[in-house]
């Protein structure tokens, strides 16, 4: 090889040819020594596409994993230009690794929010505080708008959103939206040493006609056609099938979400209740309905209102939740607060016409508005309305979580856990409560509800141990890591719902219809349904991308 004046190319021309191939950062420091500031700017232009975004196409991120040295640059940069709180982090950094001994492969990873063509926590947020701004595709969060609910928190299949418990709000990543519209590049990208990070220009149409069913990210991530992540991951070399994400096997206890518990027994308690009420008027008669009728709606609507009172503990704005209704078309959350909004104003009529007899003896001036309506005669009516909202409530309460797509909250599984706690508490505390008010005549009745409760009760346990059990000895189930963490980290709390749901069927069974066996039998029960339900969060596997180093 010759060199232009026809002299030969020497090594050390080649050694001088390959320096120049300087990374972004090393440009920007010649350029810097070379006093070139303060109109520094236009270096960072550099980093950025010559164009913008025109219609149908937006901003995404490029990550070349044969670039990337997994230093952390990009995160320190994040944490530091954003002014994040000491353990928010909005960007990552992984690893996935695989081979074999004699060609063994290890990669990091860095990750940020992925800008979705289909965000989930946009489409789960029931105030509408995310928007996907249409001349970049950026998926902002609105912190105005932010409630605290967290509910994108459980949709994001990329642990993305950050829940902020000093501003009681949820925060991410916005590919620093004000930097790009300076022709800034974002922290991230300005601060990788290698270039391993850059940010490109995709066709929103193009991106979502590419995803297949079975295309993810990288190994072990979750399946694209979900959200249609715009962020790409490059490389020259050739992922082994075997590669995993560095924690793919380690064990999570999750947020256990302590209010969202209480808040869903407590409700799913109140609708079987009312429940109860309803099958008493359309199946029993009609002394037994007049007997009953003023007790349970009375601790039903109380039980009610405690458990949508304790939802909002959840809240990290608990004054902006009015705003609710706006994701209705979208976010079954919001489906799920305006059902139960509708539930409260009919288990509160209900509760008003199965009292008005005794309340209008002790208040004889409401005796007046039965000159037009004679509401005790709305009753029975009101109870089966009342009982059709609470279900349907129950239903939007399981949607919420069957909506993640997680496999541990799946349709085949929820379904049975919401409705069986249902009827079964609804059942068990009918019979407490009509038990210890001691009717006349409702011995039957108490028998039967303890007996049904009873037997459902052994119904679910079986199921629960069949789906555990067979999730724990199969490690290629999607829920044998749910199992594994239940033994392996909660094992004592597995041995306490044992004994409380063997000891709530020994109650209903030996009791009887006497008020203590039943009222011990109900809150055996209920106690069981805490305990499943902590279970139900803190064992779910949360999706997300390959972490550190698993212990």
């Amino acid at each position: 090889m010759t060199t232009l004046e026809g002299e030969s190319r020497t090594l050390i021309d080649d050694l001088l040819a390959e320096q120049q191939q300087l990374t972004a950062v090393q440009r920007f420091s010649r350029r810097h020594d070379s006093g070139g500031l303060p109109a520094q700017e236009r270096y960072y232009r550099a980093l950025l596409p010559v164009e913008k975004p025109r219609f149908g196409e937006q901003y995404a991120f490029g990550v070349d994993l044969d670039a990337c040295t997994g230093c952390k640059a990009c995160v320190s940069a994040c944490h530091s230009l954003n002014g994040l709180d000491e353990e928010e982090v909005w960007r990552n950094v992984g690893f996935i690794h695989g081979g074999d001994s004699d060609h063994a492969y290890q990669q990091t990873i860095t990750t940020a929010c992925h800008h979705c063509a289909d965000p989930a926590c946009l489409n789960g947020c029931p105030v509408k505080a995310y928007e996907k701004d249409e001349a970049t595709g950026i998926v902002r969060h609105l912190d105005d708008q932010c409630i605290g609910c967290q509910y994108c928190v459980l949709k994001c299949p990329y642990d993305v959103p950050k829940y902020s418990k000093k501003r009681g709000i949820v925060r991410k990543c916005d590919m620093c939206y004000n930097r790009l519209a300076a022709n800034e590049a974002p922290a991230c990208v300005q601060a990788c040493p290698t270039g391993a990070i850059s940010i490109r220009i995709v066709n929103k149409a193009e991106l979502t006609a590419g995803i297949h069913p079975e295309d993810q990210l990288l190994p072990d991530t979750f399946t694209s056609d979900y959200t249609k992540p715009s962020t790409l991951y490059s490389t020259r070399k050739t992922i082994p099938a075997n590669a995993r994400a560095s924690d793919a096997f380690s064990l999570r206890i999750e947020h256990a979400h302590l209010p969202l518990i209480l808040m869903l027994v407590l409700t799913q308690l109140s609708a079987g209740l009312f429940a109860v009420l309803a099958l008493i008027g359309i199946l029993g008669t009609a002394p037994v309905f007049e007997i009953s009728k003023a007790p349970l709606a009375l601790i039903a609507f109380a039980i009610l209102n405690a458990g949508l009172a304790v939802s909002v503990l959840h809240l990290g704005r608990p004054l902006g939740a009015w705003r609710a209704f706006l994701g209705l078309r979208t976010s079954w959350m919001s489906r799920e607060i305006f059902a139960f909004g509708i539930f409260a104003g009919a288990a509160a009529a209900c509760t008003v016409c199965c009292v008005w007899e005794p309340l209008s003896g002790l208040v004889p001036i409401l005796r007046q508005v039965e000159l037009f309506i004679r509401p005790a005669a709305f009753a029975m009516p009101l109870a089966v309305f009342t009982a059709v909202l609470a279900l349907l409530g129950v239903y939007c309460s399981a949607m919420i979580y069957i909506d993640t797509q997680r496999p541990f909250w799946k349709r085949e599984l929820t379904i049975p856990r919401f409705f069986g706690t249902t009827i079964l508490l609804g059942g068990s505390g009918a019979a407490s409560i009509l038990a210890w008010l001691n009717p006349a005549g409702q011995t039957d009745l108490i028998a039967f509800l303890l007996t049904g409760a009873a037997l459902l009760r052994v119904a679910l346990f079986t199921w629960e141990s069949q789906n555990f059990t067979a999730d724990l000895a199969d490690t290629e189930e999607l829920n044998h890591r749910s199992a594994l963490t239940i033994w392996s980290l909660r094992r004592p709390v597995l041995w306490l719902f044992c004994a409380l749901s063997g000891g709530a069927v020994l109650a209903s069974f030996i009791g009887g219809a006497h008020w203590r066996g039943a009222m011990i039998a109900f809150a055996l029960s209920f106690g069981a349904h805490l305990v499943e339900r902590y279970f139900y969060f803190t064992a779910v596997v949360a999706p997300r991308m390959p972490g550190g180093v698993a212990a």
